[in-house]
């Protein structure tokens, strides 16, 4: 063989094996192919991006390029191992949920799995469809409003139906939103079928109340609607993630009115309707030290209770004015708000006669009939007799004819015969009276002189003020708890060793106090008993004061030393 001839072989070898390293080199290489679920998709719906290889323990592919174009809404993998014939095969997926940002014709750039590229991917996203267009396929959505021309904080009833016609595994619908409105979920959804055309749907229906905050054009952007439905055509359905669907419903434009013109002052009440009226009738007659209820509701349709008035009434002449809290909530039926204020007031009359229990009035404006209108609730009159015989007042009971009272003159000293006799016994009673009035004095003196000193600038009244002022409220608003809490506060100020009814009832002088106290506490612990009267009762008995007993001065003070003479005690 010559030297030409083996050069020839050698090249003819030395391609031959350049060319099988080439196959085997290429028979190495992963199978790599990426494809979407759709190449065709409407503006506001989702598409799933698939990339597959067949190399085992592939990392995942960098999809931080995707966000030029969409919106990346999740990424989920799982892997599939065959084995046939002792032959061990496995598949990696990954699927990513992608959201375009815009329409148009958009291109995926090619990805990197495992040093190799995918092609690159075309996608035609159309502009959005309207409500309208999306009705008759298997999923579209509706929203509405009412009013569409409503009045600056009047509230509008947003409704929003979705239909579909599969079974959703999940979803997600947006909340409505918009610049110079407030927006409240109302009730509990509501799930029906109803039939459109010729198909029957599942329908979920939601309602909301928003509260236009400012005058001028107002525009609620579309809601939108993403959810999951199993689909065994679809490639990813062994990883349990089924296809992504979505709907669309249509913006809604309102046009707010400005409260109108001849609206000049109080608070605006846009209400669809407004309740005033008393819980409750007062009564005809009461007497002196006897409370008067009126419980007063105020319920508007439409509004919430932080937009309605305050409730306020001011005390009539002959009668002083206790008004609790208010009690205020905001309900609503699954399509209107309901604002709600109720507040107490008490009238205790403080002299005989008639009082006039004062009336109130709300002005609001009918959104329904587009007027003004106004509630009232009219005032009363009652007649108010003198304190009820035997009741405690605050200043001593007249002394009756028949009955001998101390302050009646004593008769003039009858002079007989024997002028001298008659003056010595004068003279004997005077100074027996005299040493009298000495003898107490001293005792007086020496018992005040055990006595603790008051602090300097001290006084009882103030002390005992305030709880004075919290027990005759409690009594007028029938709170029988805070009265007893107070009636000891009260007399804590006065004598600091009272902890209980029961030690104060003890020190009392005056008889209807200490009845008082023991209808207090059979009305607040005994079984069955009524307590009807009986704060009116207590108000009357203490109105006057703590009538303490004549040798009660408070608790005692043990002196530093021992007295020097007891037994002069």
């Amino acid at each position: 063989m010559n030297a030409i001839g083996f050069r020839r072989r050698a090249r003819v070898v030395l391609a031959l094996f350049l060319l099988v390293t080439c196959v085997v080199y290429a028979d190495d290489k992963p199978a790599v192919r990426a494809w979407l679920d759709r190449d065709s998709m409407h503006l506001g719906e989702t598409v799933t991006l698939n990339v597959e290889t067949d190399e085992v323990g592939a990392a995942q592919p960098d999809f931080s390029a995707l966000a030029k174009d969409f919106n990346v809404l999740g990424t989920q993998s799982g892997q599939q191992v065959n084995i046939s014939n002792g032959t061990r095969s496995a598949k990696t997926l990954w699927a990513v949920g992608l959201e375009p940002k815009h329409d148009g014709a958009i291109t995926i750039a090619p990805l990197a799995v495992g040093g190799v590229q995918t092609a690159p991917i075309r996608l035609s996203v159309l502009p959005a469809p309207t409500a309208a267009q999306q009705a008759g396929g298997d999923i579209f959505l509706e929203a509405s409003a009412q009013p569409l021309d409503p009045y600056v904080q009047q509230q509008v009833r947003y409704t929003v139906k979705l239909y579909f016609a599969f079974d959703l595994t999940d979803g997600n619908l947006a909340e409505p939103k918009a610049d110079g409105l407030t927006a409240q979920r109302l009730g509990q959804d509501k799930s029906y079928v109803a039939t459109v055309g010729t198909r029957r749907y599942h329908v979920l229906e939601r309602h909301y109340a928003l509260t236009p905050e400012r005058s001028g054009a107002v525009e609620i952007p579309a809601l939108a609607f993403r959810g999951t439905v199993l689909d065994a055509a679809d490639p990813a359905a062994f990883f349990g993630r089924g296809r992504s669907v979505s709907a669309r419903s249509d913006a809604v434009h309102l046009e707010v009115r400005a409260k109108p013109a001849t609206w000049t002052d109080g608070a605006w009440l846009p209400a669809a309707s407004l309740l005033l009226k008393d819980e409750g009738e007062p009564p005809a007659e009461v007497h002196v030290g006897e409370p008067i209820t009126r419980t007063i509701r105020l319920q508007a349709q439409g509004l919430g209770y932080e937009q309605l008035p305050e409730l306020e009434l001011a005390a009539p002449p002959g009668a002083e004015i206790y008004p609790d809290k208010a009690d205020t909530r905001t309900r609503d039926d699954g399509e209107w708000l309901y604002g709600e204020r109720v507040r107490k007031f008490a009238f205790v009359p403080n002299r005989a006669g008639t009082i006039t229990v004062p009336g109130l009035s709300v002005r609001w404006w009918d959104t329904v009939h587009d007027r003004a209108e106004t509630a009232t609730l009219p005032s009363r009159t009652i007649t108010v007799l003198p304190a009820a015989a035997g009741a405690s007042a605050g200043t001593p009971a007249a002394a009756t004819p028949s009955a001998p009272t101390s302050a009646a003159p004593a008769a003039a000293p009858a002079f007989d015969g024997d002028l001298h006799a008659g003056l010595w016994k004068m003279l004997a009673m005077i100074a027996f009276v005299l040493w009298l009035a000495t003898l107490l004095a001293w005792w007086s003196t020496r018992r005040f002189a055990r006595a603790p000193a008051a602090p300097a600038g001290a006084a009882a009244a103030p002390a005992s003020a305030a709880p004075r002022a919290d027990f005759l409220r409690a009594c007028a608003l029938g709170d029988l708890a805070g009265a007893e809490r107070a009636l000891v506060a009260w007399a804590r100020g006065e004598r600091t060793d009272v902890y209980n009814l029961g030690q104060l009832a003890a020190r009392l002088a005056d008889p209807a106090q200490r009845d008082g106290l023991a209808e207090l506490q059979r009305s607040r612990y005994a079984r069955g008993e009524a307590a009807e009267g009986v704060a009116a009762r207590l108000q009357r008995a203490f109105r006057g004061g703590l009538r303490w007993q004549v040798d009660d001065l408070g608790p005692r003070r043990a002196d530093a030393l021992p007295a020097l003479y007891p037994d002069r005690d």
